[in-house]
């Protein structure tokens, strides 16, 4: 049997989770996870992860696996889910990667730039520097260094401008070097499946349904156990992804709970959006309206024709 994997790509809220279930009763698969936030421990109903019952019956790879305090990086993920995908087919299984971090998922099929590992003390460096003089200055500073990489990034995205500096200033060449440089794609026979809402309005409202039924299940306590954890708080990357950093947000009085609720809301619907821009940027083998009824039934078909396909060739 040829080297299979099959990838389900989605925006946040468009059901993958229940499809790659719907799937495991059909298909000797295994689930791995490719979701930035999901990896974190103790993040749990911001995240819609499966519950521990769920869990428990079908095994996802890569859920749970480090601290709410350490910082997950795509490399890791890299080294992590080349693991993962070599344990499930010695099993002589299918790995199924499904998630919504669309970056991991380039970085499976079209090779992960080789930067070097992030330095505390050199971030803290550039984060008070920043205080003193504002990260549009510092935006200026990485267009001295790295022009293609500040036409790329916004004078107001704290973070890659962070990143940016940091490779620059650990490695002496402009991430937009690194990135050309890439290490080798895990080299599998892939099958893309592209879950896309075609009424996005549909979509907005399953977001907002979502974020408040994430709000009566206790977003607001399980965020507050965290920060009151001796090592989390809310600079870690864990905290600063969306619905977690705007009740943060609310936790520290800096704004209402009806406030963060509304920026919550606005933007994971951002965040859907840059999903399928990326997702519009990428080929896939099929792509399925995740309003449709026959969403499962679809994608059963397409992979049995995928799979019978790769074993007799």
């Amino acid at each position: 049997m040829s080297e299979n994997i099959i990838l389900i790509k989605g925006p946040t809220a468009s059901g993958k989770t229940d499809l790659a279930i719907s799937l495991l009763e059909e298909f000797p698969i295994e689930i791995v996870s490719v979701d930035s936030v999901m990896v974190y421990k103790g993040l749990n109903i911001g995240t819609a992860k499966p519950s521990d019952a769920l869990l428990k019956k079908y095994p996802h790879h890569l859920v749970n696996i480090c601290e709410p305090h350490e910082n997950y990086s795509v490399g890791q993920f890299y080294q992590d889910v080349s693991k993962a995908i070599q344990l499930i087919l010695k099993k002589g299984k299918v790995p199924l990667l499904v998630g919504g971090t669309m970056m991991y998922f380039r970085a499976i099929q079209q090779g992960l730039s080789n930067l070097p590992t992030s330095n505390a003390s050199l971030r803290e460096q550039i984060e008070t520097e920043a205080r003193i003089n504002g990260w549009p200055y510092m935006h200026g500073k990485l267009k001295e260094v790295d022009p293609i990489s500040a036409k790329k990034i916004k004078p107001t995205d704290k973070q890659r401008i962070e990143r940016a500096l940091e490779v620059y200033q650990i490695s002496g060449k402009p991430i937009s070097q690194h990135h050309k440089e890439k290490s080798k794609s895990l080299n599998y026979n892939y099958f893309n499946i592209s879950l896309i809402p075609t009424i996005r309005s549909k979509l907005h409202s399953i977001i907002a349904n979502r974020l408040e039924t994430m709000i009566d299940e206790g977003l607001v306590d399980e965020v507050r156990v965290l920060l009151n954890s001796e090592q989390v708080n809310s600079t870690c990357n864990s905290m600063k992804s969306v619905g977690y950093k705007q009740i943060c947000q609310y936790l520290i009085n800096s704004c209402t709970l009806e406030e963060a609720k509304e920026d919550a809301k606005t933007s994971t619907r951002r965040l859907a959006k840059r999903q399928l821009t990326w997702l519009r940027s990428e080929s896939s083998n099929i792509e399925i309206d995740i309003h449709s009824d026959s969403i499962i039934d679809k994608s059963k078909s397409a992979l049995d024709t995928f799979l019978n396909k790769n074993i007799h060739d």
